[in-house]
């Protein structure tokens, strides 16, 4: 039985995060030995994962329930002091940041990281984030495999780092019947049904796009194009979102309902399901809205692989032009002429195919 430990910041509530769950939920199945470390505890999708499975929480409390001078004093720990405990067959970084420069310090494993994200873009242009650009390099050389979820994640890492002899694409794994399953769960639902419901499940991060997303919003109720949205996620910017949301005057209509342990029965309810991002590893949101059948809109980013040829749905210029025109047609047409079939994707051979790939990896065969 291989002995696998997953490395992540937090099982909080996230794309990868989820990812991560249902993965080692299947692998558990598989006959793997696995163990998950967590640098910060608490996460609530702990609770979702298989008995089996062994968490290690180097610190007890979520990352929001310590102040700056107690992350950068952890940081510097995990950084300088802190090493892994424990023999394993392979050890795997999950998530970009932290979790990466500490399982690149293991020695005599397996060693393979995962990457989610443009990495480009999640640097930004600050001369901080040069640095730690130019430092992280050295921790990705020291893996033996690196895994992309996406053609485009994968050819912007390489922008940066260069070319990679050891880095393939696996897409992310995701138990559709879970999905759903959970789609099914009955909750009051806060849409109104004499209208078109919008809906977006994300953090409230710059990178999806949501200040963008309000000001096209704002435009197309002023020239009739009227819907409500409803924005599942918790994040950073919430505070500065509503304040814009407000001075527009959009309140009643543009909600952000926070943080949902089981978001699939306000996705399967919306009438349209949006990721209108400034740019995206894979889109993994979009696969679980696929899985539903939803009509989907999505701005032009690496999403556009997991979008793949779905025909009940359109993919959007990454502008704020390209959002209007795209939204104002979905809403001026919605419901005129539908032929909306049940989608006709084999997702138990497509993820089947995913945990085949991914044991290929575990087992050295690539």
């Amino acid at each position: 039985m291989k002995k696998l430990l997953f490395g992540i910041t937090s099982l909080t509530i996230g794309g990868a995060e989820r990812v991560l769950v249902d993965l080692c939920n299947r692998l558990v199945e598989e006959d793997y030995d696995i163990t998950i470390f967590a640098i910060y505890g608490g996460g609530i999708l702990e609770k979702e994962l298989d008995l089996r499975i062994n968490v290690i929480n180097l610190y007890d409390k979520p990352f929001k329930e310590y102040n700056k001078i107690q992350i950068l004093m952890k940081s510097l720990r995990l950084l300088f002091f802190y090493k892994i405990k424990g023999n394993y067959d392979v050890v795997i970084s999950f998530l970009e940041g932290p979790i990466v420069r500490l399982f690149s310090k293991i020695r005599g494993m397996k060693k393979i990281s995962w990457i989610h994200v443009d990495i480009s873009k999640i640097y930004g242009k600050s001369f901080k984030a040069k640095i730690k650009q130019f430092v992280d390099e050295r921790f990705y050389k020291k893996y033996d495999n690196l895994v992309f979820v996406s053609e485009e994640n994968k050819k912007d890492f390489e922008k940066i780092y260069g070319k990679q002899k050891n880095a393939m694409i696996i897409r992310n794994y995701l138990d559709y019947n879970k999905i759903l399953n959970k789609s099914n769960e009955e909750i009051k639902m806060p849409y109104d049904d004499k209208t078109i419901n919008l809906v977006m499940v994300s953090r409230l991060t710059f990178q999806k796009g949501i200040d963008r997303f309000i000001k096209v919003y704002h435009e197309l109720e002023k020239n009739g194009f009227h819907s409500n949205v409803y924005i599942i996620g918790d994040g950073p910017l919430r505070f500065e979102l509503q304040k814009q949301i407000d001075l527009l005057g959009e309140t009643v209509n543009f909600m952000f309902l926070g943080e949902k342990k089981n978001p699939y029965p306000y996705m399967k309810n919306a009438d349209i399901f949006c990721l209108l991002s400034y740019f995206e590893g894979y889109g993994m949101v979009v696969e679980e809205a696929k899985i539903l059948n939803k009509k989907i809109i999505i701005t032009d980013t690496a999403a556009r692989e997991s979008f793949g040829n779905y025909k009940n749905g359109m993919i959007v210029a990454n502008t704020e032009k390209g959002i209007y025109d795209g939204l104002s047609k979905m809403i001026r047409d919605f419901g005129m002429n539908e032929d909306v079939s049940s989608n006709s994707e084999n997702f138990e051979e497509y993820y089947n195919n995913i945990i085949k790939n991914v044991k290929k990896l575990f087992n050295g065969e690539f």
